[in-house]
């Protein structure tokens, strides 16, 4: 599919040098005379990097030819966090890079859908919600309300974040990874 420069928004995924991009910040600007601008932000869906470019009135965009995939993350190792396709059994690694923070919600065996260029994986989509260990919390002492009731948590994942003080080392708790944030306690 060929876009145009109306077509273009934040969020549109286009072809540029025969990489993937995608607008992420997109401003419209028509001067008193002369040919409308297009000035977009753009961020490169292999290696992440951002740049701005400005296009003008008449030019057109190749959509990027993505696929998603339903696939289970099976484990991590030198090559990356690899993920198997449960119909054809392919397995596909991704780099830590790539995933950011959403590689500390993985859990072994979780279904992810994957974001596919060709054969790279270039990004996931991870369920709103997941449940994970506590492995270190520092006890909470009596009186500590200087903290706002919150202390730091490392997760099973290698993921710190902030918990209520009443929150123990062993407990399972529901994070949402969206926000990256404290839920709730999930009672076993």
């Amino acid at each position: 599919m060929v876009y145009s420069c109306a077509d273009l928004k934040k969020g549109l995924k286009i072809l540029i040098d025969g990489i993937p991009h995608v607008i992420v910040q997109f401003d419209f600007t028509k001067p008193g005379k002369g040919q409308a601008l297009y000035k977009c932000r753009l961020r490169n869906m292999i290696n992440g990097s951002q740049f701005d470019r400005t296009y003008r009135s008449g030019e057109s965009f190749e959509s990027a030819p993505l696929e998603s995939r339903d696939m289970q993350y099976l484990y991590h190792d030198e090559s990356g966090y690899v993920f198997m396709d449960s119909k054809t059994y392919e397995q596909v690694a991704i780099d830590g890079d790539t995933l950011g923070d959403d590689k500390y919600f993985l859990v072994d065996n979780m279904d992810v859908e994957i974001l596919m260029f060709g054969e790279i994986g270039i990004g996931i989509s991870l369920p709103n919600f997941v449940n994970l260990r506590v492995t270190q919390s520092d006890p909470w002492v009596k009186g500590d309300t200087a903290s706002g009731n919150n202390k730091p948590a490392i997760l099973e994942t290698g993921y710190t974040l902030q918990v209520p003080s009443f929150v123990e080392e062993g407990s399972l708790l529901q994070i949402d990874t969206r926000t990256g944030e404290y839920v709730t306690r999930v009672k076993e």
